[in-house]
């Protein structure tokens, strides 16, 4: 017997863990692939969602009673959204608290593996094609973003988004052909 998210997260909003880690296992991808448009940073955006989580299991009593899946998903994104915002508050407060002399600049010391030119190259690739689908009609951005950033297959971004087999594919095929049509413009 399945049970259904409406039951996960009435169960969820009383402190059962269980149905809260149910959850989680069903939107995770969604609040990450989220976060990685917002923050641009894969790394960054898999502490977010980790936050996001334990922000959510923190005050998941106050959400609506009757909020149900989409409700739910909402509810989540916000969080997802202040997690955002209060971590960039944070390195603005580290960064203005920060020494001036030689040690406040140890951490850039560090030699990592790929060189400075290397990893500004992958950074502005990957700006350049978050920019690009964040600037996608949100009917295409959903699913391209949580096929491509979250790597979700096709079941599951069709529970998360309620659509069809062949909707999905059709907005999967249109969004990547929409996609490609940009990058083209912008090499040119």
């Amino acid at each position: 017997m399945q049970i259904t998210e409406d039951v996960l997260i009435r169960r969820a909003r009383k402190g059962d863990r269980n149905a809260f880690e149910t959850l989680v296992r069903s939107t995770a991808r969604l609040v990450y692939a989220h976060l990685v448009l917002l923050v641009r940073h894969p790394q960054h955006a898999e502490d977010l969602t980790q936050e996001t989580f334990l922000a959510a299991w923190k005050a998941i009593a106050t959400l609506t009673e009757n909020a149900g899946p989409a409700g739910f998903r909402s509810w989540l994104l916000t969080i997802a959204r202040n997690a955002t915002i209060d971590s960039a508050r944070a390195q603005n407060s580290l960064k203005r608290k920060r020494p001036d002399g030689p040690l406040g600049t140890l951490d850039t010391m560090i030699d990592p593996a790929p060189s400075p030119h290397e990893q500004a190259e992958h950074s502005e690739q990957q700006e350049q094609l978050l920019a690009l689908l964040e600037s996608l009609p949100e009917d295409y951005r959903q699913p391209l973003m949580l096929r491509y950033l979250a790597g979700a297959d096709h079941d599951v971004i069709r529970t998360q988004l309620g659509l069809t087999d062949g909707a999905l594919r059709g907005l999967l095929h249109r969004g990547m052909a929409l996609l490609r049509e940009r990058m083209t413009h912008e090499r040119a």
